[in-house]
């Protein structure tokens, strides 16, 4: 979600049922059929007024010139509070760059393992 975020940052998130999602607010979500969580900013409240007053809302990426409702299930329109993960509120730029690289450079994975196991080997007492 560049420019507030980038890939390999490390987001700290918080979910709180009882707090309103706002707009602006920068939420993680899950869509059914993804595996990958997406982080995007909530665009539109849509109040229903029903008897327990559900909130829904949409989102759209930062740098994307729509919303989010292609990404969305089929037939989903709006994302309801039990599709959100967590919301950001704070992150450490690049920490998660490890675990990428971990991820789609096995050798890599082996390597940093071969440089912890050497190291303590070496600093045994």
């Amino acid at each position: 979600m560049e420019p507030a975020f980038h890939r390999g940052d490390l987001l700290f998130l918080t979910n709180y049922k009882d707090e309103p999602v706002r707009v602006g607010e920068i939420v993680v979500f899950k869509v059914e059929g993804r595996d990958i969580p997406i982080v995007h900013r909530v665009l539109k409240l849509h109040e229903k007024g029903d008897q327990n007053n559900t909130v829904k809302f949409l989102t759209k990426g930062d740098n994307n010139s729509v919303d989010d409702r292609g990404l969305y299930a089929p037939g989903q329109l709006w994302l309801t509070h039990k599709d959100v993960v967590g919301r950001a509120r704070g992150f450490l730029p690049h920490v998660g760059m490890v675990t990428i690289y971990m991820n789609e450079y096995p050798k890599f994975k082996y390597a940093v393992l071969a440089c912890l196991g050497l190291y303590v080997l070496v600093h045994r007492e």
